[in-house]
């Protein structure tokens, strides 16, 4: 695998991303076809000429205006508005699976059009107001009978055979996010991502409109597409989602570009990151760590597997990984126990992992990784994605297919030595800013060495001088550990690899770090 870095560095301003859910009013219905699959494929179809006709005209923004009722709220006020579960979609049915659905209002303006999609024939679900509660806000005597949806959740006997669990939300802009077993909320996907930390600025495509398979009465799975829109890309979408221990999803995405776009990411993952046991400056915070993901793991087309722990600094970060046809990526949470965290309401250890594993080849490209500075544990501050070598031109279509996966980090597919902590802190030499790593590997083929086995190391640093590694074996966590110092110099940035040997066999996972200096 051909590996480079493109490591910058800037002054990130404090900003608020608004996040948009942009509507657009049109029905199509499916037209006859022998099977249900058939008819299946032609909702599709007819969704993917929708989105090519629209990419041939002129981007039209579509109205964000709400009774006044509904436009200024806060967060408590928006928490107020709440659907009936009484309501519930397909709940009367006795159904696999229920829809419950999100009312416009505060930043969720914009109207998403929902429809079901029953043996090929499509039908518009429509807004009442007995499917929601407004709390205590001051609702008028009459709510428009189009106000129309925001997004919409899906439930499943996820955990308990008759109970119905929340297992995935679409909710502002291309954003959604999905849990497997006894897990909770934690980071999201998104449908694209465009001109991610550009001059251009960032430009956030939505999903419009919905359409979602009725499923059989005994149905594991569900079928539902989602038509994307934005000035520069318009997009037909296909989800099958499969809720289980790991929730998984086959996505195919169809493209078409209305102009040429700076930066395309493809299958992008957007989580929080705001501490872990590598954070360099001083937080003020009684838990040990907090974060939703603490890693990028990275499968290469030639089977290299990379991991890098995410970081907070005070300046933003750009990592980029040149590659191959990749088989996997994503953002993991390998911190599993509730004493890595110590929060009783958040339950960090319960947030899944998710990662995209590409169906075919890629081809060349980039898995970019975004780290944007925060002081807080409530915005989203870290991304990453694939960008294809081939960019996107006006006039031009690309289709993407991968599986995407929430759930706990693949165990069984990780090699024998994988990365279970990154910890730095001060050198010897304190007045060259000299920084000491301390990496921990594990897995069962390390557990089973002998006690006398030698390991080595192999490090090296993209800036400054690194002394010599030192392994010892750890019988806390039955693994090895590494460490060594390095010596920045002048340099504000560095790209770190280390990899754990015995002899000529390679034993470990890559890890590698982008360090920044901070001050402290």
């Amino acid at each position: 695998m051909q590996l480079t870095f493109n490591s910058r560095l800037k002054q990130y301003p404090s900003c608020v991303i608004k996040v948009a859910v942009l509507a657009f009013a049109c029905v199509h219905a499916a037209s006859a076809a022998t099977t249900s699959s058939d008819k299946e494929s032609a909702v599709f179809h007819q969704i993917q000429e929708r989105a090519a006709a629209l990419a041939g005209k002129p981007y039209q923004k579509p109205s964000t205006e709400l009774p006044p009722f509904l436009s200024d709220l806060n967060y408590d006020q928006y928490r107020d508005v709440r659907f009936q579960p009484s309501q519930s979609l397909w709940l009367k049915e006795r159904l696999p699976f229920q829809v419950q659905f999100f009312s416009r209002a505060s930043i969720f303006r914009e109207k998403v059009l929902v429809n079901i999609v029953d043996k090929g024939e499509v039908t518009p679900v429509d807004f009442e107001s007995k499917l929601f509660d407004f709390g205590r806000l001051p609702v008028p005597g009459e709510i428009p009978t189009d106000l129309g949806f925001a997004g919409f959740r899906l439930h499943y006997p996820l955990n308990k055979k008759n109970q119905f669990d929340e297992i995935i939300a679409f909710l502002g802009a291309s954003y959604f996010r999905a849990v497997g077993r006894r897990e909770a909320y934690g980071l999201s996907a998104r449908g694209l991502a465009l001109n991610t930390v550009t001059e251009k600025g960032e430009e956030f495509p939505v999903f419009r409109e919905f359409w979602i398979e009725k499923p059989e009465h005994r149905a594991r799975q569900i079928t539902l597409y989602a038509l994307l829109d934005s000035p520069s890309v318009a997009g037909a979408y296909r989800f099958v989602i499969k809720p289980s221990a790991t929730t998984t999803m086959d996505v195919t995405a169809h493209l078409y570009f209305r102009s040429k776009v700076q930066k395309l990411g493809v299958a992008p993952l957007t989580s929080m990151f705001y501490f872990g046991k590598n954070t360099e400056h001083d937080v003020d915070d009684f838990r040990t760590e907090v974060h939703d993901s603490d890693g990028l793991w990275i499968q290469a087309g030639n089977g290299e597997r990379l991991w890098r722990p995410l970081n907070n600094t005070q300046r933003l970060g750009i990592s980029d990984y040149r590659i191959e046809n990749p088989r996997s990526f994503g953002l993991m949470q390998r911190e599993r126990n509730f004493a890595d965290y110590q929060d009783l309401e958040a339950d960090y250890q319960r947030r899944p992992s998710a990662w995209v594993e590409p169906v075919g080849d890629w081809g060349t490209g980039t898995i970019e990784l975004v780290e944007i500075p925060t002081n807080d544990e409530y915005h989203d501050n870290i991304v990453t994605y694939w960008i294809p070598e081939e960019p996107a031109t006006a006039g031009s279509s690309r289709s993407f297919e991968y599986t995407l996966n929430f759930g706990k980090d693949p165990e069984p597919r990780t090699p024998p030595g994988r990365v279970s902590a990154t910890r730095i802190g001060a050198g010897k030499d304190t007045e060259s800013g000299q920084r000491l790593f301390v990496i921990d590997f594990e897995g069962p083929a390390l557990t089973a060495l002998p006690t006398t086995a030698e390991l080595s190391a192999d490090i090296n640093a993209s800036t400054g001088t690194l002394g010599k590694p030192v392994v010892q074996r750890n019988p806390y966590i039955r693994g090895y550990r590494v460490s060594f110092e390095f010596t920045p110099g002048k340099e504000q940035v560095s790209e770190l690899r280390c990899t754990l040997h015995q002899g000529s066999e390679l034993l470990s996972e890559t890890w590698t770090y982008q360090w920044r200096k901070e001050e402290r």
